[in-house]
């Protein structure tokens, strides 16, 4: 049976020493999403929000997000990321805005945790910059999609 990787042999919470292990390619992607009302969804779309450009604000907080993993969760690596791409796609039909996040770097650990700050962090910017019109929107749905690299190799979510 596999153990915690962030446990010590005491049970202790503790940082994963990855000194020696190999630097590689690593890749992930985390989805999240935004439901609102379907006035909510017009004003994003429209562009009728008074504090602005929703979707590029929330993009932006997303990247900003990313970069700053590790000091938000306590025991994850600082990295030095080579991408970040946050991708929002304002679903109409089902009110929702659809939250991608990919990250990339070549080292040693993965960025599962990155991908999963930035899908969060957009749609917690998008709850922000709406909530005086719609206090009930929903974020749900937060998960990794698909990882690549390290030591378990490719996983992707089955659909």
């Amino acid at each position: 049976m596999s153990r915690l990787t962030h446990l010590d042999d005491q049970g202790n919470a503790n940082m994963v020493d990855v000194s020696e292990k190999q630097v590689t390619f690593r890749e992930a992607t985390a989805y999240a999403e935004v439901e609102m009302l379907p006035e909510t969804m017009k004003l994003i779309t429209e562009g009728g929000n008074k504090k602005g450009d929703v979707l590029a604000v929330a993009r932006i907080a997303g990247i900003q997000a990313a970069k700053r993993t590790s000091d938000l969760i306590p025991l994850c690596h600082p990295l030095m990321l080579s991408k970040v791409a946050v991708d929002l796609h304002p679903n109409t039909e089902r009110n929702v805005v659809e939250i991608t996040a990919t990250c990339k770097l070549a080292g040693q650990t993965g960025v599962e945790m990155e991908a999963l700050t930035a899908a969060s962090v957009a749609g917690l910017t998008i709850y922000d910059m709406c909530k005086a019109v719609d206090k009930g929107m929903v974020m749900s749905a937060v998960k990794v999609l698909e990882k690549k690299g390290g030591k378990s190799g490719h996983w992707k979510v089955e659909k």
